[in-house]
């Protein structure tokens, strides 16, 4: 089992904690339905312990969550586990005896059965969590589940923020370098650990590397070289802190509250993982739907001019990385990756014939579920644009690199509110920033199928795509 990549080590423990809870209402059921088979009861008679045993898992859902055997912490020591499922199955227990008798029915039950479930799961129960606490020691090791902390400062605030982090291994946290807030301290070390580099060293280290939380020790004045920082890390899939400008006080062990938060990482915990869902399953079945009048569309292509039937693109993606998109060919003749792209305008001499039908109904991006599938995009984000327009507007409109702190999308909350189309003006692309930043903070599955729905019904159509 691995936990690689760049996910965040709070996601990695909140999945594991989820994980566990599915897997202790498993133990609770199945521990109910073993000790059914080993009751040998008839059929009829097996229905009324069935209802009780679900209704076990769903009171073990509960219970145990109050006994406190999801806090991540505490899974390591045994000792505390055992202790608190005692508690957590036993109050499960002492609740299904109130209910058989308050309703009159525990003559009806086995006490066999009854006791053959009780003490299977509670074996159970500590038997998963002998195997998760192997398992979690196993993760430390190679340090999957460290907490690893970039700060950006050299001076007095960053040294107190280190000398109160240093020896907080054993809680899980590791300091992964020092970053100054530009490139003019070459060399210097802080509390015994190398500036690293500057500030955009660090972005780009966010790319490679997984890079937990970010913190910036840095004076509140002058309030330009904050502003800066700040600015240039909007960009970045990362929780960013902020150390106050009374920096004495002790941070507390878990969770650094004194800190003040700039950006939150956009889908944190089960989110992430649902997306990803979301995106594989319906991206499939969108693709095997699609396929049929894909090739009609190939085929209409090459009859219609020559040249290949897929254009492709450079575009920036999720952490400003590049990767090249896929549409139908739409023009005579395409600049790809020119420098300067020339965006389509109407009665644009470029497009085809069948171009402009592919266009005109946004079925040239039918491909890009081939974007989908790869994880290059998903199926609803901020909409990817050419490289020369990225650079442009990167410089020019205040927040727009934080576009791709999610993967981009083939449709978006902006593009359904008919911001879609070419932008002539530093204005309407500052508009669809907007709406694509609302959309990252605000993300939900049912905000993700209401901009699908309202793209399939709705939107496929648009009197601005030329």
């Amino acid at each position: 089992m691995s936990l690689s990549g760049l996910i965040p080590t709070s996601d990695r423990r909140s999945i594991i904690t989820g994980v566990l809870r599915l897997v202790d209402i498993i133990v609770v059921i199945g521990a109910g339905l073993f000790a059914l088979w080993l009751a040998e009861l008839d059929l009829e008679a097996a229905n009324k312990y069935l209802i009780a045993v679900l209704l076990g898992g769903l009171l073990a859902a509960n219970f145990l969550a109050t006994a406190g055997l999801y806090v991540f912490e505490r899974l390591g020591s045994l000792v505390n586990q055992v202790g608190r499922i005692g508690v957590g199955w036993g109050s499960v227990a002492l609740a299904l005896v109130s209910i058989a008798y308050l309703t009159k029915t525990s003559d009806q039950f086995s006490r066999f059965w009854s006791l053959a479930w009780l003490f299977s799961t509670f074996a159970g129960l500590i038997l998963v969590r002998i195997l998760l606490a192997i398992q979690l020691a196993h993760w430390r090791y190679l340090g999957h589940l460290t907490v690893d902390i970039a700060i950006v400062g050299i001076g007095e605030a960053a040294r107190h923020v280190l000398k109160q982090l240093r020896g907080r291994d054993s809680m899980g946290t590791r300091v992964i370098g020092v970053f100054a807030s530009d490139d003019s301290e070459p060399g210097r070390v802080v509390e015994g650990l190398p500036v690293l580099g500057s500030v955009d060293d660090l972005i780009a280290l966010t790319r490679t590397t997984k890079v937990d939380s970010i913190i910036v020790a840095l004076p509140w004045k002058p309030v330009d070289q904050l502003r800066q920082v700040l600015a240039k890390l909007q960009s970045v899939a990362v929780d960013v802190r902020l150390v106050p400008e009374t920096f004495d006080l002790d941070l507390p062990p878990r969770g650094y509250t004194s800190l003040l938060n700039v950006y939150i990482r956009p889908l944190p915990g089960w989110s992430l993982l649902v997306k990803e869902l979301e995106d594989k399953v319906l991206g499939s079945l969108l693709m095997l739907c699609a396929l049929p009048i894909m090739a009609l569309i190939a085929l209409a292509i090459k009859l219609d001019s020559p040249g290949p039937v897929l254009f492709r693109q450079k575009r920036y993606g999720f952490n400003n990385d590049e990767f090249t998109v896929f549409k139908f060919r739409t023009m005579y003749q395409e600049s790809g990756d020119a420098v300067e792209v020339t965006q389509a305008k109407r009665n644009d001499p470029r497009v085809t014939r069948v171009g402009r039908f592919l266009r005109r109904t946004s079925i040239d991006e039918l491909p890009q579920l081939f974007n989908v599938l790869r994880g290059d995009m998903s199926l609803v984000g901020p909409r990817p644009h050419a490289v020369a327009h990225n650079e442009h507007y990167s410089h020019v409109i205040a927040g727009y690199l934080a576009r791709h702190r999610v993967k981009p999308g083939i449709t978006g909350w902006a593009q359904i509110n008919g911001l879609r189309g070419a932008t002539e003006t530093p204005e309407q692309m500052r508009e669809r920033v907007a709406y694509d930043l609302h959309y990252i903070d605000n993300w939900s599955l049912l905000f993700d199928l209401k901009i699908l729905i309202h793209t399939v019904l709705f939107s496929m159509v648009n009197r601005n795509a030329y």
